[in-house]
């Protein structure tokens, strides 16, 4: 079984949009796979939307049980982060939320793209 976070931009579920940043999404969308199956996908509200901190954002995926975090960016640091926790991070990707879990379970997609930090708070 495996716990795969997905940073999203609104709370549709698996029909969401992966959002471009993992600490600044106002959902996270959770899906457990077993195999290459989805048993169980539920939405979490990020807490700490509107108060990105540093180091905030690992613990608390972490604390959801995630073994796995995707996300259209993040920053080196955060990267570090979730790889000292054991969580697998994915970032670069963009999509509907099931076509990117889809395609990380097919082996499609894989690995990290540190975000570019064109935006004014910091990634990390």
């Amino acid at each position: 079984m495996s716990v795969i976070a997905c940073a999203a931009d609104d709370g549709g579920g698996l029909n969401a949009q992966l959002s471009a940043h993992f600490g600044r999404c106002p959902f996270y969308v959770m899906v457990t796979v077993e195999g290459d199956n989805t048993t169980d996908v539920s939405v979490v509200e990020n807490p700490h939307y509107n108060n990105h901190q540093p180091g905030v954002m690992p613990r608390f995926i972490s604390s959801l049980g995630a073994d796995v975090i995707i996300a259209g960016g993040m920053g080196p640091r955060a990267v570090d982060m979730f790889h000292s926790m054991n969580i697998d991070v994915v970032t670069g990707i963009i999509g509907r939320v099931e076509d990117v879990v889809r395609a990380y379970l097919d082996g499609k997609i894989e690995g990290v793209v540190p975000c570019s930090h064109d935006h004014s708070e910091s990634c990390q």
